[in-house]
């Protein structure tokens, strides 16, 4: 239908809550809170009993029943949820949803907040707003997320190159590196979670790598040099030092240790190479964010910010998948019309 002229999409995921209620999901810290809770109020009643054994009176004997009842009561949860101590240490992700046993808790953008859902991953065409891929997970992350939605973008919208906008959340050099060996060009601003750059001192964006010489240049002008080879994550790093950061003038503005160390991935150069081309476009973010973030708002409106309605990830992603058709559909006929979509069907 022309509708996909070109080979910009904006990629992102947004949580949507499950039909499972924060109450009925468990982590090993929520099991805990939730057993020194329950102990700290049998303790209590325990206490409330023994005052009331002290006195006398036909509504004290009958108070005491009623406290005897909850402390009883309670006893039944402790051993409840004492239960779900050994199901929790054999889940998965240590992660325990009652109601819909695929749900998972995830933090949200708030401090301090989390709902316990999905993660919808959308693949939005930058021109029209239309969605050409999604996928829902369980993961509360998209880190590993870039490669995935680009590789259905790219088999939905035929073409052997695509370019991609996505924020820091999906960051991750391995996934950088995969998605260019496949013929997907990138834009993914790196998170600045140095935490030299919280104290004010120089963050590794600050020392200048010299190629010819193998070797980084310092704010100070020195030269840190290779030292050795590591793996971390299952990337190979080079770490370089410098000789002279005892006797250096700015070295409280650098490092709190005894010398500074910078490391490199050894495909350093592809995350190099893509933060030009960022430097290049400074618009691209601000692109990605009013492409992206459109269709999620227009669903989450539609479903009155509420929860799914079905359980599980295959019947949420069913659901999800309804939706998207939706959204499509309307989209489709805001920008064509009906007559031209019914005869593009027809076709």
């Amino acid at each position: 239908m022309g509708l996909f002229p070109d080979s910009l999409v904006a990629i992102d995921g947004s949580k949507f809550k499950a039909v499972n209620s924060r109450d009925k999901n468990f982590t090993p810290a929520k099991l805990r809170a939730r057993i020194a809770q329950v102990e700290e109020s049998i303790a209590r009643y325990m206490a409330a009993i023994d005052s009331a054994d002290r006195q006398e009176g036909t509504a004290v004997n009958g108070k005491s029943m009623r406290l005897a009842e909850k402390i009883q009561s309670l006893h039944k949860q402790m051993r409840w949820l004492q239960s779900l101590e050994e199901a929790i240490k054999h889940a998965r992700d240590q992660q325990i949803s009652l109601t819909d046993p695929d749900a998972r808790s995830m933090a949200t953008s708030g401090k301090g907040t989390g709902i316990v859902g999905y993660n919808v991953q959308l693949a939005v065409k930058a021109e029209h707003h239309l969605i050409v891929a999604h996928a829902v997970t369980n993961v509360g992350h998209d880190r590993t997320q870039l490669v995935p939605m680009s590789r259905q973008a790219r088999a939905a919208m035929g073409r052997g190159q695509l370019t991609v906008l996505a924020d820091r959340g999906y960051f991750s050099g391995q996934q950088i590196l995969a998605s260019e060996l496949e013929g997907v060009v990138p834009y993914v601003p790196k998170p600045l979670t140095s935490g030299s750059l919280v104290d004010g001192r120089f963050g590794k964006q600050d020392f200048v790598y010299l190629p010819r010489q193998d070797a980084y240049g310092c704010p100070a002008g020195q030269r840190l040099a290779w030292r050795d080879n590591n793996v971390e994550n299952g990337m190979a790093l080079r770490t370089y030092l410098a000789d002279g950061c005892a006797t250096c003038a700015i070295k409280r503005r650098c490092t709190t240790g005894n010398e500074r160390r910078v490391k490199r991935w050894e495909h350093e150069g592809v995350l190099e190479a893509m933060q030009k081309r960022l430097d290049r476009v400074p618009q691209a973010m601000a692109l990605r964010r009013q492409t992206a973030e459109h269709p999620f708002g227009t669903i989450k409106a539609w479903m009155r910010a509420t929860h799914f309605l079905t359980r599980t990830l295959k019947r949420v992603s069913a659901e999800m998948s309804l939706q998207v058709l939706a959204y499509s559909m309307k989209r489709v006929l805001g920008i064509l019309g009906v007559r031209p979509l019914l005869q593009a069907m027809q076709a």
